[in-house]
């Protein structure tokens, strides 16, 4: 089993920065593509940003230039730098782990965003 542990959620200014983090733990598979995903209240959960194990990321369109993926070296904790914040990025953003093998995923809690005035 996979622990994903979610922390750096709050509230923000628009124009604002946050920074969050997502530490794994348990077995780890050894190909893993790691990222983020939100979800906004009566809105499908949609993928924010990830990292595969040689390094590759993706982005959603509407984060491109604004936020960043990385990851530690023992590559067990991914951050996403959240910076430009909007309002239209209020959500819950939650980590995600895929095993790149057998494709199950694991999810973590969630941390809520918000960015009001």
């Amino acid at each position: 089993q996979v622990q994903l542990v979610e922390s750096g959620g709050g509230l923000v200014q628009p124009g604002g920065s946050l920074r969050l983090s997502c530490a794994a733990s348990g077995r780890i598979p050894v190909i893993r593509i790691m990222g983020w995903y939100r979800q906004a209240p009566g809105k499908q959960r949609e993928l924010v940003a990830r990292i595969t194990n040689s390094g590759l990321t993706t982005y959603a369109d509407s984060v491109k230039g604004r936020f960043t993926i990385s990851r530690d070296n023992a590559k067990t904790t991914v951050y996403l730098q959240m910076n430009s914040l909007r309002p239209e990025d209020t959500a819950v953003y939650y980590c995600n782990l895929q095993n790149s093998y057998d494709g199950r995923e694991y999810w973590g809690q969630g941390t809520q965003v918000t960015v009001s005035s």
